[in-house]
């Protein structure tokens, strides 16, 4: 097997140069960076990246710790991931927490043991002891899609607390969550939808938490009461969803719209719905959170809203690239918008413009007291 010095001799430079063409950590001129690549190519080398890593004491690895990898969104994240870890020459160890606390900490632990360079995490909803472990060993650390601020009030500085340094505070990358969520309850308002009723995600989540900030916020902004019947919790799961979905229609009034918080949960409302007999949207109207491949295919064709999950991944791993090359720099979350997507599961005929309300939109204007018409304060198109 060729070495480097095998390389250095073939291009006419020193180790040192072939060592600086290789891991880009000093300039070299045009003509000796060719010859090295170059004979690079000609002999076959492949850099040993174990011996690079005794001496760098970095393995150009990354750690990715996510929840239901057989998610599409999380697939799609994971996607992002690999991309942008691969474009940088990073590799990437993959690891499914379960959304577990416990098992949680046990894989950051062993992806930790793996002397990965940094960490991309989608914390579970009791973080706690994951923030304790990263922050006592200083694990440069991204936290993906879930954030934890606010969300364990007061942890995050107690739990990490380094008497030299001061609490280490973390990068997040994340989707808006609360405007486009308040655009689609608003959506469901101009429809004339007055009972509107949200499968909302596991609690402890922080996307669970601003979900439902937004479904409140749309209910206000079209003058609509908040109504604690009218929310029920699908726990982020299918099976979940299902079950609250048919409390929710157990209820004395029952709602004529649905927002289901996330793509999972919308699989298991569709189910509770058609075990019932239900018609989308003629019987009860019904938006979704998370785009997914084939919303598109069902009939009707599901009103969403996609987050940009690709982008969420790479921009994590640039985010963490940034930490690794500037550790003491201030700590950023970084929220990226999403779309919303119009198609007919919410009412609205096929070219998404407005005609006639489907049959459960009339049926709720007629069956509540007229309101004043109020115009929305949310565009469609790109929302954050």
């Amino acid at each position: 097997m060729p070495t480097m010095a095998d390389v250095a001799r073939s291009a006419g430079v020193s180790v040192a140069t072939v060592s600086h063409v290789l891991n880009g950590t000093r300039p070299v001129l045009p003509h000796t960076r060719q010859a090295v690549l170059d004979a690079v190519d000609e002999l076959g080398y492949t850099p040993n990246t174990l011996a690079r890593s005794l001496v760098t004491s970095r393995t150009r690895s990354i750690g990715l710790a996510v929840s239901a990898i057989s998610n599409p969104y999380f697939t799609e994240i994971l996607q992002g991931v690999e991309a942008g870890a691969l474009e940088h020459g990073y590799s990437l160890l993959i690891a499914d927490p379960h959304d577990d606390p416990d098992h949680e900490c046990k894989v950051v632990q062993l992806l930790h043991e793996r002397r990965v360079d940094g960490m991309i995490v989608a914390p579970s909803a009791d973080p706690r002891e994951l923030v304790s472990y990263l922050g006592r060993h200083r694990v440069p650390t991204v936290f993906l899609d879930r954030v934890i601020d606010g969300v364990i009030e007061g942890a995050v500085g107690d739990a990490v607390e380094d008497p030299a340094d001061g609490p280490q505070r973390f990068d997040q990358v994340c989707a808006e969550n609360t405007g486009p969520m308040a655009r689609l309850v608003a959506h469901l308002a101009e429809l004339g939808h007055r009972r509107i009723g949200l499968v909302a995600g596991l609690p402890g989540l922080s996307t669970t938490a601003e979900r439902i900030t937004g479904y409140r916020q749309g209910l206000t902004a079209a003058r609509l009461a908040y109504d604690d019947d009218l929310v029920v919790h699908g726990d982020s799961a299918s099976a979940g969803a299902e079950r609250a979905t048919a409390t929710l229609l157990s209820r004395a009034a029952p709602p004529t719209a649905l927002v289901t918080a996330n793509n999972a949960m919308t699989i298991g409302t569709l189910r509770a719905l058609r075990d019932r007999g239900l018609s989308v949207p003629d019987d009860l109207a019904l938006c979704c959170f998370d785009d997914f491949a084939w919303a598109d295919l069902f009939s009707p064709r599901l009103t969403a809203i996609a987050q940009p999950s690709r982008e969420i991944g790479a921009q994590a791993v640039r985010v963490l690239l940034e930490r690794l090359a500037a550790p003491d720099r201030p700590a950023r979350t970084v929220r990226l918008d999403c779309a919303f997507v119009h198609r007919t599961s919410c009412g609205c005929p096929d070219s998404g413009e407005r005609g006639r309300p489907s049959q459960s939109a009339q049926s709720a204007q007629s069956s509540q007291p007229s309101q004043p018409s109020q115009p929305s304060q949310f565009e469609k198109g790109n929302v954050s």
